[in-house]
């Protein structure tokens, strides 16, 4: 069994206090590594390692910088096959969509951040020729970089890339849940030649060293995805200490269908936006509001193809749903749909736990996909982000009662549009109360827009030169000009 130490300083060591945790794989519940239970004394190893790399890899030239991640890009390539095992042993996903979404883009965030960097640029003001105005933009220094466990690899790497494209040095902190690939990775940015110190990994829970990174004087930023709840204290930490902070937190996404949609390919897409990942998707599409004269159409063609999907052992190349990522999360999913039937849904599909699989997942954590109909607006299932496979569908007359329910959450991360009318997809993509609204598509990505949320999806924004300059401080130079 693997023993999972943190990095730190370009070399693997033990938890100061000697703790460890079990790593389990999901599909079968069996325990297959333990990884580092780090605390206090870890981060601030850690943290002392990224600032004395700090003004070395400041320093060094965009172009070396760029060089150098671009190498950890195509490690990672060539490490596909291995990287996509991990996780789905990791998280539960199947193997097959970790091979085509999480790796290659974990890959493409390296990139885009490489070449990024090499064209950035600076505002200049010429003020009436008595001075000149301008801005510079310096990295921050050490900055923490916290991801989650539902897309381990891809949300890490975007975090980390931009920030040490800008020249900062990170300490990140992996999801206890899913520590391999974090792990993965700093093996390959040593093969690349990223200078000891540039990227350290703590691993450990969130209330010992996700706490702990986010207290530390020594971080001028942190950046954090995951539950609104763990946003809101970190946010309170870090306020009064002026440190910069990025929370991508919860969502409980609209998918709006308009009755002159493609209802085929409506109900197709939803299907998909509900249940990718088993529906382990911040940006999934959990709550589906479908115009009147089309919904019969669509609920029967979205629960056709709910049902098509083939739930079984992730290690399986045809597996299209796997394993939740633990026992703890599949109970939260199970008593959510129990608590939702109990509010009045009747469940069209799925509803209760999954057989296992095979032989080798007896004692794993399948969910099944599942569609539930007639959830009242106000009751949790409506309201609250369950973060598994499960979709509620709810018929709508008008395009105000259909943006009135979109809109009735606290929520604020993604929505999605359908229709065949521009007037009308413009027009309520501008009042969806949403950080992004994906119009007759979804998850269609371009790292060059800025990505979050709204109201209490959080604050701050990832991809393009938002997260460039995120890692940044600026100051303004005021240069009098000489003559009388």
């Amino acid at each position: 069994m693997s023993s999972l130490r943190n990095f730190v300083g370009g070399a693997w060591v033990p938890p100061r206090g000697g703790g460890w945790m079990d790593v389990v794989e999901p599909a079968t519940g069996a325990v297959y590594a333990r990884v580092a239970d780090s605390g206090g004394a870890d981060v601030d190893e850690a943290v002392r390692a990224a600032g004395e790399a700090f003004a070395g890899w400041a320093a060094t030239p965009a172009a070396e910088r760029s060089r150098v991640m671009l190498r950890v890009a195509a490690l990672i390539e060539d490490n596909l096959e291995a990287l996509a095992r991990a996780e789905s042993v990791d998280s539960g996903k199947p193997v097959a969509l970790a091979r085509r979404v999480d790796i290659p883009r974990a890959a493409a965030n390296f990139r885009f951040f490489a070449t990024a960097i090499l064209h950035t640029r600076s505002d200049l003001h010429d003020t009436d020729g008595a001075a000149l105005n301008y801005t510079l933009r310096r990295p921050l220094g050490v900055v923490g970089c916290i991801s989650p466990w539902n897309l381990p690899l891809y949300l890490f790497t975007w975090k980390i890339a931009p920030a040490i494209a800008a020249g900062n040095c990170v300490v990140g902190k992996p999801s206890e849940v899913t520590p391999v690939t974090a792990s993965m990775l700093c093996d390959l940015c040593n093969e690349a030649g990223l200078p000891p110190g540039v990227l350290n990994v703590v691993h450990g829970a969130g209330a010992g060293a996700g706490k702990a990174l986010v207290e530390h004087a020594g971080v001028r930023a942190i950046s954090f995805t995951g539950g609104t709840a763990t946003g809101r204290a970190i946010a309170a930490t870090a306020g009064p200490a002026f440190k910069k902070v990025s929370l991508e937190l919860g969502g409980k996404n609209a998918n709006v269908v308009f009755a002159d949609a493609d209802v085929e390919e409506a109900a197709r897409e939803a299907c998909r936006a509900a249940f990718t990942n088993q529906g382990q998707v911040c940006l999934c599409g959990s709550r589906v509001f479908v115009q009147r004269g089309v919904y019969d159409a669509f609920v029967d063609r979205l629960v056709a193809h709910a049902r098509a999907l083939r739930v079984g052992d992730p290690l399986d190349e045809q597996t299209e749903q796997g394993a939740l990522v633990s026992r703890a999360h599949f109970e939260k999913v199970r008593d959510a749909v129990e608590r939702a039937k109990k509010d009045g849904a009747r469940a069209l599909c799925g509803g209760a736990p999954a057989d296992a699989p095979n032989a080798r997942c007896a004692q794993g954590v399948f969910y099944p996909p599942t569609v539930l109909a007639d959830a009242p607006a106000s009751c949790e299932a409506m309201q609250e982000e369950i973060f598994g496979p499960v979709v509620t569908v709810t018929p709508f007359d008008t395009e105000e009662e259909a943006l009135a329910l979109a809109n009735g959450v606290r929520y604020g991360l993604a929505a999605m549009v359908w229709t065949s009318d521009l007037n009308r997809a413009h027009r309520v993509a501008a009042r969806l109360e949403a950080g992004i609204v994906w119009v007759n598509c979804w998850m269609v990505r371009d790292l060059r827009t800025p990505f979050g949320g709204m109201k209490e999806s959080g604050v701050g924004r990832e991809g393009g030169d938002e997260a460039l300059r995120f890692f940044t401080e600026m100051k303004n130079v005021c240069l009098r000009m000489g003559g009388e």
